[in-house]
């Protein structure tokens, strides 16, 4: 049923600074969505609040039919957990566990570890990675790394991908090859994404643009 977003606010601090404002946004299933503007604009607060990781100020975020910002924090926790992956600009990978264990975080915080092992090497298989599974995140490229951190994102197998400047820390070629897996995940998997880029070629890869301005959406 994909993703509904009606008359979204956010503010912060106090006095309160208006970050977004009535933001009504739809995602369908399957979509793949660019969102883009200059920074400070508001795209990555709107990314959080589309994926449950901040509450809006004003407004309602409904996904699969449920409305996301009123659930209670055990519920929303277990929503996010099974239905969502999330990719960030640093990988946030754990230092002492070794690529495969990092995949298998998800899978851990569930008790699934076992049940989702298979599902995490074969990921890692496809990005390149299958001959490096007990190496640390140190003794990797910055590039294998966020490939790492897709693959974590992946292997609960979420309907939704959120992706936030994925690109960002990377040089050009490990920045392409980060793209061609989202897009990848997105077409083939029919998984929807939502990702926040500032780069222009990679924003006309997506199925739909939304562009903000000032925390609103542009032309809206």
């Amino acid at each position: 049923m994909g993703i509904i977003a009606t008359h979204i606010g956010k503010t912060i601090g106090e006095p309160p600074t208006r970050i977004l404002t009535d933001i009504n946004l739809e995602v369908k299933d399957g979509e793949f969505l660019a969102l883009t503007g200059r920074s400070g604009s508001g795209k990555s607060t709107l990314l959080y609040l589309l994926s449950t990781l901040d509450n809006a100020t004003e407004g309602s975020v409904v996904i699969d039919g449920q409305q996301v910002n009123r659930m209670e924090s055990s519920a929303t926790h277990r929503f996010r957990n099974t239905k969502m992956g999330f990719i960030f600009q640093f990988h946030y990978l754990l230092a002492d566990l070794d690529i495969l264990q990092n995949v298998l975080m998800p899978a851990r915080k569930q008790s699934k570890e076992k049940d989702r092992e298979t599902h995490a090497r074969s990921l890692l298989d496809r990005f390149d990675l299958g001959n490096k599974l007990q190496r640390l995140p140190r003794q990797l490229s910055g590039g294998e790394q966020q490939r790492v951190a897709i693959a974590r994102a992946l292997v609960m197998e979420p309907r939704y991908l959120f992706a936030d400047e994925p690109t960002g820390s990377l040089d050009t070629a490990n920045g392409e090859n980060v793209m061609n897996i989202i897009e990848d995940i997105n077409k083939r998997l029919k998984v929807t994404v939502i990702l926040v880029t500032h780069e222009a070629d990679y924003a006309r890869r997506a199925s739909r643009q939304v562009q903000l301005i000032d925390g609103k959406i542009a032309g809206a």
